[in-house]
């Protein structure tokens, strides 16, 4: 079992026991804004969604890792961070992140992100680590570039959300980069 901390968080992989919490991030309007997912029609579709990410945590050669943040001591449910892995080849990755609104700003998400990026590059031995967000995501890409993370380019109209077609950064840290 696979579990990630810093001072103020605990990392686990997701579990079905997870799904009541997932099913509430994912409602959330203001999470949803940036996220080409949409908001679940109910309870079971959010379930067919996080079946398969609990599925792969069985495999012994996972190819994503999808991590619930939780807070130290209290065990409240901060949100998701996920580090899915591409070519072995290339040795690299991509993050992603969702936070309850409610725990927005307390630096949460940067702090999950730095364990999940030195687990990518400890434990895995990844060589590189992508991330990409909506342009209008202001916060994704400050949490994005605190964590160490650089912003190499702008993708033209490539996500899909509610309010129409967006650009996209994409940002990179290689393993060589300065440690946060």
């Amino acid at each position: 079992m696979i579990n990630l901390q810093s001072t103020r968080l605990d990392l686990h992989l997701l579990s079905l026991t997870d799904l009541d919490e997932v099913h509430k991030l994912h409602s959330f309007p203001a999470v949803d804004e940036f996220n080409t997912l949409g908001i679940p029609q109910n309870m079971a579709h959010t379930q067919s969604i996080i079946e398969p990410w609990v599925s792969e945590h069985q495999k012994l050669d996972a190819k994503q890792y999808t991590f619930t943040i939780r807070t130290k001591g209290t065990d409240d449910f901060v949100g998701l961070i996920v580090l899915k892995l591409g070519s072995i080849k290339f040795q690299n990755g991509e993050v992603w992140f969702k936070l309850n609104p409610n725990m927005w700003g307390k630096g949460y998400c940067t702090e999950a992100l730095k364990l999940v990026l030195a687990f990518g590059f400890d434990e895995l031995k990844l060589h590189r680590i992508e991330a990409g967000c909506a342009v209008d995501n202001v916060g994704s890409g400050r949490v994005l570039e605190k964590a160490g993370m650089t912003k190499e380019g702008r993708k033209r109209k490539v996500l899909p959300l509610k309010t129409g077609w967006s650009d996209n950064f994409e940002y990179a840290i290689l393993n060589s980069d300065p440690r946060f």
